[in-house]
């Protein structure tokens, strides 16, 4: 007598034990990954006249402290595409900024970026600051600049030509002061990351020499791709906003600034800007007793954590399970005390 089969039951169970722990555990990490992503804020959709067109953006302010008044950081944005929350990547600010009892405005950056100068940029910021000032929420006489990068050139402009009340802070990330030695430096770093000899270095070092040559002519885009060296990934758009700005210098607006407080940040390993030419800079323009300086070890550029950016796998990860982790230690935290030592 043949003994009957006996292994369906034991395996179904076991499929289904297998399905329900990997529901379980989808559901543990969508929880976790709904936690992280939850700040402590009110975000509102918002649109403002700008620079003669109007862009929509974000005010963000902090939940649970009643209509305000609040005072406001206006954010400006680096280069590139950016829409008002840059990808989720400025929430982190907002929240430590809300804990300091200040709103924040940032704007989708116009579909024509590259069609404009730095003049066109400082318009666009300064006409968002009298917006906010119209808002019952906002504390008019209280509202500052949070930069990065390429808002180095934008935020001393505002800061020299907003009328009274003023702009009464600025928060600078990366900032550069010279376009062209920014550009420098740029190439420098990433040829001793890369390892390049001196024979290499001298190479791009020319052909940088070249295109620069062309720029400072107003050389029209078709010569500058015809020339050797030429970047493929530099269209038409780019020459020309390159060519628009490419003699960019903070300097003159830096010493016409008031005396306002600036906060200082940059990374220890920034390749794109030289945070130490930066910082000499502003020490030398800058009113005396104005400035205050945060450097940060392990950090790009972007102001994230070296380890992070720089790994293919860990970015991405960190971005969605721990967004706040993707900064180094302290850089939240500091900017929150700047803001709170504010009179």
């Amino acid at each position: 007598m043949t003994e009957p089969r006996r292994t369906a039951r034991p395996l179904r169970t076991a499929l289904l034990l297998g399905l329900t722990t990997v529901l379980l555990l989808a559901a543990a990490l969508t929880g976790v990954v709904l936690w992280q992503h939850t700040y402590d804020l009110d975000e509102r959709r918002v649109t403002v006249p700008a620079a003669g067109r109007t862009l929509a953006g974000v005010l963000a302010t902090p939940a649970g402290k009643g209509p305000g008044p609040f005072p406001l950081v206006v954010f400006v944005h680096g280069d590139g595409e950016v829409d008002a929350t840059h990808d989720g990547f400025y929430r982190p600010y907002w929240e430590a900024f809300a804990r300091a009892g200040y709103a924040s405005l940032s704007l989708d950056k116009p579909a024509d970026w590259l069609a404009q100068s730095m003049d066109d940029r400082a318009r666009e910021t300064a006409d968002a600051v009298a917006w906010a000032r119209t808002r019952p929420g906002i504390d008019a006489g209280r509202i500052g600049l949070w930069g990065a990068s390429q808002a180095g050139w934008v935020m001393p402009k505002v800061v020299s030509r907003v009328p009274a009340p003023g702009i009464r802070f600025v928060i600078a990330v990366g900032t550069a002061v010279n376009w062209e030695r920014q550009g420098e430096y740029h190439l420098r770093a990433g040829l001793r990351a890369d390892g390049a000899d001196a024979d290499r270095t001298a190479a791009a070092l020319r052909v940088r020499e070249a295109g620069l040559a062309l720029l400072r002519r107003g050389a029209p885009y078709e010569e500058y791709r015809a020339s050797p060296g030429a970047d493929p990934e530099i269209g038409p758009e780019r020459w020309s906003f390159i060519s628009r700005n490419h003699t960019a210098d903070a300097t003159a607006d830096l010493e016409a600034m008031p005396p306002v407080p600036v906060l200082l940040i940059s990374g220890a390993d920034d390749l794109n800007v030289d945070g130490a030419e930066t910082e000499a800079v502003y020490r030398t323009l800058l009113a005396p007793g104005t400035l205050t300086v945060r450097r940060y070890p392990a950090a790009t550029h972007a102001l994230l954590r070296t380890d992070v950016e720089r790994s293919s796998w860990r970015l991405p990860l960190t971005a969605v399970f721990a967004p706040r982790a993707v900064f180094p230690p302290g850089l939240l935290a500091d900017q929150r005390a700047f803001l709170e030592g504010l009179s």
